[in-house]
């Protein structure tokens, strides 16, 4: 086999560095070539980890006594900058939050290191990731690398793009609507929504703890599954997280299998497919992929179940109302040396870019203690009977749609008919992973990613590796974007 450091994966590495073909250093060296090169196109990272090198090196001293450290070991991991990261700055993307160091990591990113990961950067995101353009007061706009003229998707599109342009082998986002998926979708690449409760969102900036999960993104199938494996687990400090004590889950890497497709019941959600010309590139690739999925042993049941994913954004979400009371609790825990402990400061501070501005405004006037608030909590407890008796009904291991309807918006517009919060609101888990791309043009040379989600019911990420992995193994569609 031969080695090269470009689009490297985690098993390819640990047996290059087995065979002494590369160090750790050497790799992280590389990321951060290719970020200093690459990145001002693109505007994915906020901050670069100074002691990534000495940490690498410390790995490769480790390597040399003991062996690897982890799973992970010596794997540059790129962290959206929502996650609190010791000794590095963490800003939600806001000029606002400038400043705050965190004494400790977030759990999740304490697991990662731990397994021997290493951050080499903090990614962009979109500010406070209230929306899926990935644009900050503190960084800007983010830009898709396969369309420059394009978004990322988000809210964690500096991950997306970052990972896409190989500035890291893992990516870590969150997601509270679409944020994991949509950058996913975008930027042909894996992300997992897991089921809500199987991460810790502990040391993360919260948007709404009803929906809020962290997910990784990755190049593939398998090492996204890696990277879940390892942030696993129930978290005092997160009660939710306590619902996972009650199910039994074998090790998610015993379900890398490469004909996991076989016989598995797939239901392809016929109303989360757009009607008209602009949906035709999306709606011919992902019906392509389900094709394809058939071909290899999927037992494929065309459901005609009526589903409006924009009503359940405007009704059933709980985002927004959410946002103003659940980052209050953040901010007040805040060092005393910050400068903004509420969102009507922030709000009053002016650090803030233009575009989330009608966002905090329409959240600082919403709350939890409503009756509408309770209404929507009733609301989402209907989807998830509805959702679980469709399951029932066809016996199915899981169904299948676009992620978004459309093509990911151009820079300075907004995302349009995204379908992640089916999950979003039901707490369900999902694989969002490549379907194809779009007809190539003069701002996409090799065309616009298209995504497919795979959405299961909850504590059954195992099926949902298995019918993803089984996908990639045949019919994988992972291509580098063009950045020179």
């Amino acid at each position: 086999m031969s080695y090269t450091l470009n689009e490297m994966t985690v098993s390819q590495f640990h047996k290059g560095l087995n065979e002494d073909h590369f160090t750790t250093t050497e790799l992280v060296q590389y990321y951060l070539d290719r970020i200093e090169a690459l990145d001002p196109k693109i505007s994915a990272v906020i901050c670069i980890n100074p002691d990534a090198l000495d940490e690498a090196a410390r790995l490769d001293q480790y390597y040399k006594e003991h062996g690897l450290i982890g799973p992970l070991h010596g794997i540059p991991i790129l962290v959206k900058d929502n996650f609190e990261t010791k000794d590095l700055e963490t800003t939600a993307g806001s000029l606002s939050l400038k400043g705050f160091i965190p004494e400790k990591d977030a759990l999740l990113v304490d697991k990662i290191k731990n397994a021997g990961g290493i951050v080499i950067a903090k990614a962009n995101l979109h500010e406070f990731a209230i929306w899926g353009e990935t644009i900050s007061s503190v960084l800007g706009q983010t830009l898709n690398p396969y369309d420059l003229t394009r978004t990322p998707g988000g809210s964690s599109g500096g991950t997306g793009a970052g990972i896409a342009a190989d500035f890291a082998i893992i990516g870590l986002g969150t997601d509270t609507i679409n944020s994991v998926r949509s950058p996913a979708s975008a930027n042909n690449l894996v992300g997992i929504r897991p089921t809500l409760g199987l991460l810790s969102r502990s040391g993360i900036v919260p948007y709404s703890y009803t929906q809020d999960t962290a997910g990784p993104i990755t190049r593939t199938v398998v090492d996204a599954v890696i990277a879940l494996q390892v942030m696993r687990g129930a978290d005092e400090a997160d009660p939710v997280t306590l619902i996972q004590n009650d199910h039994e889950m074998g090790n998610f890497i015993s379900s890398l299998k490469p004909e996991g497709l076989m016989n598995k019941r797939i239901g392809v959600l016929n109303a989360l497919f757009g009607k008209s010309d602009i949906h035709q590139s999306t709606n011919s690739a992902v019906r392509n992929a389900i094709e394809n999925m058939k071909e290899a042993g999927a037992i494929i049941i065309e459901l005609d179940t009526q589903l409006d994913t924009d009503w359940l954004v405007k009704e059933v979400s709980v985002h927004l109302h959410d946002f103003k009371d659940h980052l209050n609790h953040y901010l007040k825990s805040l060092p005393s040396y910050m400068s903004y402990h509420t969102m009507a400061e922030i709000y009053e501070s002016d650090l803030i870019h233009p575009g989330v501005k009608s966002n905090i405004e329409q959240a600082m006037a919403l709350s939890t203690e409503t009756q509408a608030y309770k209404e929507r909590l009733m609301r989402q407890d209907v989807e998830r009977e509805k959702l679980t008796a469709l399951f029932s009904e066809h016996a199915l291991d899981a169904v299948i749609y676009p992620h978004q309807k459309q093509l990911v918006c151009k820079a300075g517009s907004s995302q349009l008919e995204r379908n992640g919060v089916l999950g979003s609101i039901t707490g369900y888990p999902s694989i969002c992973m490549p379907a194809g791309f779009s007809e190539p043009d003069v701002d996409a040379p090799i065309g616009v990613p298209i995504g497919m989600e795979i959405l299961g019911l909850p504590f059954t990420e195992e099926k949902l590796i298995e019918i993803a992995f089984g996908y990639e193994s045949k019919y994988g569609v992972r291509k580098a974007p063009v950045l020179g």
